[in-house]
């Protein structure tokens, strides 16, 4: 039987549109008087649009998950999340783009944009194993953020604070992830954090894949889950465009069988 919750019902909904517009689009440049409709990163028809109006090279998005589980991190019925990466459409990636955009404080840059609950959300969902969550945010952002296309200085609405292309990169990353309760996908099929059960690849995917309708990728970690990878392309651009859900285009580093799901030490 599944089990319904926030997070599930939430999926359940994005499975149907996965439509998950910014919060900040008002703030967005009115790209729909200069963009092509209904071009999607990777697919048929994307090739030579403005990198402002699709995401170019970096087409196929990956978001990425954490299962912590000693040290632990995050609620104990709940992944964390990694990131979210521009991967070129052949899987290869660009990395730490435009040094420039490297901000000092993540923190400064969200509190000065308005996204105080997207902080808060972040230091509960968004924790680095070791404690220091701004070091961890920064990497993502400089490393990965800096190379999204849409998000580029040029892009930008006119008269935009410092920091906004970051604002819209972890509100699309953290809005991503909260259509995406893992925890809750594995649940609905039986599967808990237990110490000693083991399950399948298979099993595993296939609780994903009805929940979420895509298959996604696992990692393990000496034999026990430890990360998920969720992949992508994009209708629009990372302001207020839409997310495509495809297949993982290859696996992950779990093993087929006798894999743990180990719960969350104290």
């Amino acid at each position: 039987m599944i089990k319904f919750t926030p997070f599930l019902a939430c999926a359940l909904l994005a499975r149907v549109t996965f439509a998950i517009p910014a919060p900040l689009t008002s703030l967005a440049r009115a790209a729909g008087d200069t963009c092509p409709a209904n071009v999607v990163s990777c697919q048929n028809g994307s090739a030579g649009v403005d990198s402002c109006c699709v995401e170019t090279p970096g087409g196929q998005l990956v978001q990425t998950q954490f299962w912590d589980f000693n040290p632990s991190t995050g609620p104990s019925d709940s992944w964390t999340v990694h990131g979210l990466w521009p991967d070129h459409c052949d899987g290869t990636f660009d990395e730490g783009c435009d040094p420039s955009r490297n901000y000092p404080s993540i923190t400064d840059v969200l509190t000065e944009n308005g996204k105080e609950d997207l902080l808060q959300f972040m230091n509960e969902f968004w924790v680095d194993i070791n404690g220091k969550n701004e070091q961890f945010w920064s990497h993502e952002w400089n490393t990965h953020g800096t190379c999204m296309s849409t998000i580029a200085p040029s892009c930008m609405p006119e008269g935009s604070k410092t920091g906004l292309d970051a604002a819209f990169y972890f509100q699309k990353a953290v809005d991503t992830f909260k259509s995406l309760g893992t925890y809750d996908f594995l649940s609905s099929a039986g599967i808990e954090p237990d110490k000693t059960k083991t399950h399948t690849l298979a099993e595993l995917t296939s609780a994903v894949k009805e929940a979420h309708g895509f298959i996604p990728a696992f990692d393990c970690k000496k034999g026990s889950l430890n990360a998920v990878y969720y992949y992508f392309n994009l209708q629009g651009t990372v302001m207020d465009g839409t997310l495509v859900p495809i297949d993982a285009p290859k696996g992950g580093s779990c093993p087929k069988t006798g894999i743990k799901y180990l719960p969350k030490a104290n």
